[in-house]
């Protein structure tokens, strides 16, 4: 079987981390999450993959190439205007000859893939859509089914007075290639808006697939952190995980989960308390605090800084006893002064510097 992942987009409401960095390629656990996908697919036995790419593509075909060193096979499908989820999938329609897997290149998801081909397969479905459930639906498409698991109802995001069910499409599908007959050739289209509803109108055979295993969406900041939380915690539960050589200062404290990538040196009397993630290159100095933190590649944090539930992206320089607090999230190559605070939440883009108490962004 083959699988279609949709990685084309821009990603705005993930930004400052994605100015420079294209979403599919932004690090989990210092790997890009379209790697960790491409192993997830590869467990469940998929292997043919096709890859829709718009936004700074040549970061992932540099990276992925033809898939071999990953143990699959790509291919690249190459957008030049945006075409949405269904124009997408219909831009290779010449690749599917028979059953398809549809993967949207922002979720991280334990779905037990296997048995959604194996319902699709059982129902004779046209068409079979992941199913989870999330406190706020209204930002999602709810799917209504029923005691069959048929569905009959597909409404994207919702006002609040018209929820009827908190199940939300979890960007998962399995298709018949008879479902592409719905979507025009070149030109913008989406499964929520525009193929579901039709499909559910022509009486389609379409099913939901309730599942209740681990599921987000990496559309912001804040979920992007907290899925490298959630994976550090149930990866490495207490524990230090080292990627290769590095040093580590013997005065330190260390409070798992933590992963410390490559070359990272870790100087006296440090506090790190997981879960946090060091990527490759990291110094950091004496006296410093991390507290939930995730950094990027090759930054360098100050002596006696204090880091806590924030992320920082690649080459970014921390200077001695300055503080940036929780969901504060800092572009590439960005700057702190000494002594500088940077209160919660708050976002620096690529290449600035913050002078001690300045948040002028």
């Amino acid at each position: 079987m083959k699988a279609i992942i949709l990685a084309g987009g821009k990603a705005t409401r993930l930004r400052p981390l994605s100015c420079n960095t294209t979403k599919s390629m932004v690090p989990v656990l210092n790997h890009p999450l379209l790697e960790h996908l491409i192993g997830y697919l590869r467990k469940h036995d998929v292997k043919d993959i096709i890859l829709t790419l718009s936004y700074m593509s040549e970061q992932v075909m540099d990276y992925f190439g033809d898939g071999s060193q990953f143990g699959v096979k790509i291919n690249y499908l190459l957008e030049d205007s945006p075409l949405g989820s269904a124009g997408a999938v219909k831009n290779a329609e010449e690749f599917l000859d028979s059953s398809f897997i549809v993967f949207n290149g922002d979720i991280f998801t334990d779905l037990d893939l296997t048995a959604m081909v194996n319902l699709h397969s059982d129902r004779k479905a046209r068409m079979t859509i992941a199913l989870t459930t999330v406190d706020d639906p209204t930002i999602y498409g709810v799917v209504e089914i029923d005691s069959q698991g048929r569905v009959k109802c597909f409404k994207e995001k919702p006002r609040r007075e018209d929820v009827i069910t908190n199940m939300v499409n979890a960007g998962v599908y399995v298709l018949e290639p008879e479902i592409l007959d719905y979507i025009p050739y070149e030109v913008f289209f989406t499964f929520e808006h525009d193929v579901f509803p039709a499909a559910i109108e022509g009486g389609q055979a379409i099913y939901g697939y309730p599942f209740e295993d681990y599921w987000i969406d990496m559309g912001t900041p804040e979920k992007y952190l907290k899925l490298n939380h959630d994976v550090l915690c149930r990866y490495f539960n207490e524990g230090v995980e080292f990627e290769n050589e590095g040093f580590l200062h013997p005065t330190t404290r260390i409070e798992g989960p933590v992963l410390i990538g490559v070359r990272c040196t870790v100087d006296k009397n440090c506090v790190i308390k997981g879960p946090v993630a060091l990527g490759a290159g990291c110094q950091i100095a004496e006296g410093a605090l991390l507290e939930g933190a995730l950094l990027w590649r090759d930054c360098k944090i100050g002596k006696d800084t204090k880091l806590k539930n924030c992320v920082l992206a690649s080459n970014c320089y921390v200077s001695d006893e300055a503080e940036i607090l929780d969901n504060c999230v800092l572009g590439d190559n960005v700057m702190i002064g000494k002594g500088s605070k940077l209160p919660q939440g708050v976002r620096v883009w690529p290449d600035k510097t913050i002078e001690a108490n300045s948040i002028s962004l």
